[in-house]
Parts: C-alpha cells; structure tokens; sequence
C-alpha cells in the first residue's frame, strides 16, 4: 500500500513552522528583556516607560546602557 505525501510530510511546510515559532520565541525574549529593563530604570531612578520603549528598539545595549549609567540621585 503506498502512501500519499500530506502537508505534515512536506519538508518545506515543517521548515516555515520551524521558523515561524523560532521568530515569535525571538519576540517574546525581546519583548521580556523590555520589561525587564523597564524594572531595572526604576529601581535607579529612572523612567520605566521610556526606557521600556528604548529596549524595544535597542534590546539588549539598553540593558549594557541601564548597568552603566549611574542611579539617578535624589534633590
């Protein structure tokens, strides 16, 4: 009995899934990381949206951008 080739069998079909789930993991680690760097730019004083913002832009040299710079010192 042969058997007939479906979608699921197809090399490049399994190839485009492949890549479509590595660029929404992609997303959702950028999209992380930008939180995460919103938390740090408060905890220095800074402002957590705008640099939530910057990350989404720039990734991960906000986060080098955020350690580098010095907290933010109170008036």
């Amino acid at each position: 009995m042969a058997r007939t080739s479906s979608q699921a069998d197809d090399p490049a079909m399994i190839a485009a899934i492949q890549m479509a789930t590595m660029s929404t993991q992609y997303a959702v680690g950028w999209f992380t990381l930008a939180l995460i760097n919103a938390g740090l730019a408060q905890g220095k004083g800074r402002s957590g949206l705008a640099w939530w913002a910057l990350s989404l832009l720039l990734g991960p040299f906000a986060t080098l951008l955020i350690v580098l710079f010095d907290s933010v010192k109170p008036r």
